[in-house]
């Protein structure tokens, strides 16, 4: 039950509530730490396997099957599985997931009529005795996440914006979307989903809606820059993301390398903290603009370290290429600087 509320979205959202909540005039190694409650991914699957030696002939089938559901699942998260066939282990992750959630409701009948026989008179029926037990709530619970997220899949009219042969903006004008949300889109639901950070439009053209910035990282979002959608499937509530903890401190330093830009330009809106800003962009007036295409590649971690004692900022964060995040994160937090960035295995 717990992992799967760790994977839906409301249950995400008010841990992200909860942590942010955090004011100001708390210590900073408090708010650094309530800052890393993105790190939420890594509560993995740890379903509970009752012994089946003695449940009866459906306990052993149902109990055979979960282990074998329960190792495919461990075996697709290695790191190398999930970086190189990422689409695999997602699909893999899913359907294991929806069997053995499937297959705990079976074993628990069987199980509840077996223990029901042995504890109880057999007077006392099969749903009766079932309510009784705390594996039948759990089981109601981590049913319910999955309903709700997927109960929540609807295809919307998108309108792209081709930025260049990179990268390109998808508009949505169903709904509007507050700061510091990211969603999921997918053009095939039952296969694989792409988390986006998402940001407000508001041009004055009608009605304000969202947008997201997809950039060229792979074999999907290539062909969504060379083939824009009309239409794309969006599941779940919009969930809270990366960014929004920089709420818990008083100023920050932000690096955006690239079209990591897109998901910085929600917190920008948003002019919710202090910071200071290496990226192109009018809201800080000061903010250090570098060409790489003239001045070469610089030296991020040094100019960063800079930024952050020139603004006596309390933290930073990174939105770039895995290497560079975590060149970034490691260099500031080895001198003693609170810094986060996208966490790419998730």
């Amino acid at each position: 039950m717990v992992t799967l509320l760790f994977r839906q979205e409301n249950f995400v959202n008010l841990l992200y509530e909860i942590a942010v909540a955090c004011p100001h005039s708390a210590p900073l190694w408090l708010r650094a730490k309530l800052a890393k409650v993105f790190h939420y991914g890594a509560c993995t699957t740890r379903d509970y396997i009752r012994s089946p030696s003695s449940a009866g002939l459906g306990n052993l089938i149902t109990s055979y099957i979960l282990v074998s559901m329960f190792c495919l699942i461990l075996a697709g998260a290695h790191p190398t599985f999930r970086r190189m066939y990422h689409d695999y282990f997602e699909a893999l992750h899913r359907y294991s997931g929806w069997v053995a959630l499937c297959t705990f409701w079976v074993h628990t009948i069987f199980a509840g009529n077996e223990y029901r026989m042995m504890e109880s008179s057999p007077s006392v029926s099969l749903g009766r005795y079932l309510i009784s037990t705390p594996n039948f709530w759990t089981l109601c619970v981590s049913t319910s996440c999955t309903i709700l997220s997927w109960g929540r899949l609807r295809r919307h009219a998108v309108y792209p914006e081709v930025l260049s042969d990179h990268a390109i903006r998808l508009h949505f004008k169903y709904r509007d979307m507050p700061p510091f949300y990211g969603l999921k889109i997918s053009t095939k639901p039952l296969l694989e989903w792409h988390a986006f950070a998402t940001i407000p439009d508001d041009d004055g053209t009608g009605p304000k809606g969202f947008s997201l910035v997809v950039s060229n990282a792979g074999d999907w979002t290539n062909q969504t820059i060379k083939n824009p959608p009309t239409k794309l499937w969006v599941r779940g509530y919009p969930l809270h993301g990366l960014l929004y903890t920089s709420k818990l401190f008083k100023k920050i330093v932000v690096v955006a390398t690239g079209s990591g830009i897109g998901p910085c330009l929600s917190l920008f809106y948003a002019n919710a903290t202090p910071r200071r800003i290496f990226c192109v962009l009018t809201a800080d007036p000061e903010a250090v603009i570098w060409n790489t295409r003239t001045q070469g590649r610089p030296d991020m971690l040094a100019i960063a370290y800079q930024l952050v004692m020139e603004a006596q900022a309390e933290a930073v964060f990174i939105i770039s290429n895995p290497k560079l995040t975590r060149r970034v994160v490691f260099g500031m937090e080895s001198r003693g600087i609170p810094a986060y960035g996208a966490i790419f295995d998730s």
